[in-house]
């Protein structure tokens, strides 16, 4: 169910309506919009039959909502979320495209650092690279682990990038939230369920995945997982389903970046890199993504990657990635949106 407040309602309406549903023994997910609050309710098997709750001050409606997914939906918020991240001016969902950088893995300290630099003058605002990986293989490697994560927060401070870092399990993912600025839940765990949850209760955002072989509603699904537990801040991730194609490591589906607009407030950004899983695919679905209305991209670079200890193939050098920026800054201007400048020239900019 679905509780509309009134455009005039106050804080302490809201607070009265959700110490209402709490009391009742369900969950309130209040969400305020552009001009009114919003507040889904978890936890019930039907209409909250005899609550009294459409009577109560500031209240508009009470609407029933029949989707599966119910606080990711755009029943339940008509405006597009716009994921802040704390101290900062960077967002995700906003007239900015979100760009996330940076290599496969964490291998080491001066492999790290050395991309990082490379990334932040680009323009891009986010830093990307596992400490923890899943590998198909159990003899591949597996990470850094917390040292990576070190190396991870060094190179925040020292370029002054957000860090984006995958979580594999409870355990890594309470040290992902101590240490990134957003905790990434990867492909192979789009369904680990106890995940999500774990995550839902964490402080930072979400970037969730989309599985193997999942369908645009076990997508949703899984946002919502996370959504439930409290944490609002989601932003889901097409990087490439499997299909038939041996052409392409994978098949990326841009198609559903429209669908999930139309159906989710939720931001939704492209990963071309495990999407097409070779480097010279990588730039010119990049652009596609942009084209078709992507809030991000999130790519892989690194500065040697013949020598890299994961998914070397896809990634791109760090001067493809200057080009790249380059080409997203004019595609994003066609479709209304905006790309960061190069380091150099945000500094130029700001001494005029």
């Amino acid at each position: 169910m679905l509780v509309m407040m009134k455009v005039s309602a106050t804080a302490t309406e809201v607070e009265a309506v959700c110490e209402t549903i709490s009391k009742l023994g369900f969950r309130p997910h209040p969400m305020p919009g552009a001009q009114r609050t919003a507040i889904g309710i978890t936890g019930n098997q039907g209409p909250v039959e005899g609550s009294g709750i459409e009577e109560m001050p500031g209240v508009a409606e009470v609407i029933s909502v029949s989707k599966p997914y119910k606080l990711v939906s755009r029943d339940m918020k008509a405006e597009s979320t716009i994921v802040r991240f704390a101290g900062t001016d960077v967002t995700i969902g906003g007239k900015e495209l979100a760009v996330i950088a940076g290599p496969c893995a964490v291998e080491n300290r001066d492999q790290l650092l050395r991309v990082a630099e490379r990334v932040a003058k680009s323009g891009a605002r986010f830093l990307r690279g596992g400490a923890y990986k899943p590998r198909t293989s159990p003899y591949a490697f597996q990470g850094l682990g917390e040292e990576g994560l070190k190396i991870l927060a060094e190179a925040r401070e020292c370029f002054g990038l957000l860090i984006v870092t995958e979580a594999i399990d409870e355990t890594s993912l309470a040290l992902v939230d101590q240490y990134a600025d957003m905790i990434q839940i990867g492909a192979r765990n789009m369904q680990n369920f106890a995940l999500l949850r774990c995550a839902g209760r964490a402080k930072k955002p979400v970037l969730l995945k989309r599985g193997l072989s999942a369908t645009l509603e076990e997508f949703l699904m899984a946002a919502e997982y996370v959504m439930s537990e409290g944490n609002y801040n989601v932003v889901l991730c097409e990087r490439g389903v499997r299909t038939f194609a041996d052409h392409t490591r994978n098949t990326l589906d841009l198609s559903i970046v429209p669908a999930v607009q139309r159906l989710s407030h939720l931001p939704i950004i492209v990963d071309p890199s495990h999407g097409t899983g070779k480097r010279h695919k990588v730039p010119p679905l990049s652009r596609a993504a942009v084209a078709v209305g992507a809030d991000g991209l999130i790519v892989e670079v690194h500065h040697c990657p013949e020598q890299a200890l994961s998914d070397g193939a896809q990634s791109i050098y760090p001067d493809q990635l200057d080009e790249l920026m380059a080409q997203i800054r004019l595609i994003a201007s066609a479709v209304g949106r905006d790309v960061a400048l190069p380091r150099e020239q945000q500094a130029l900019a700001g001494r005029a």
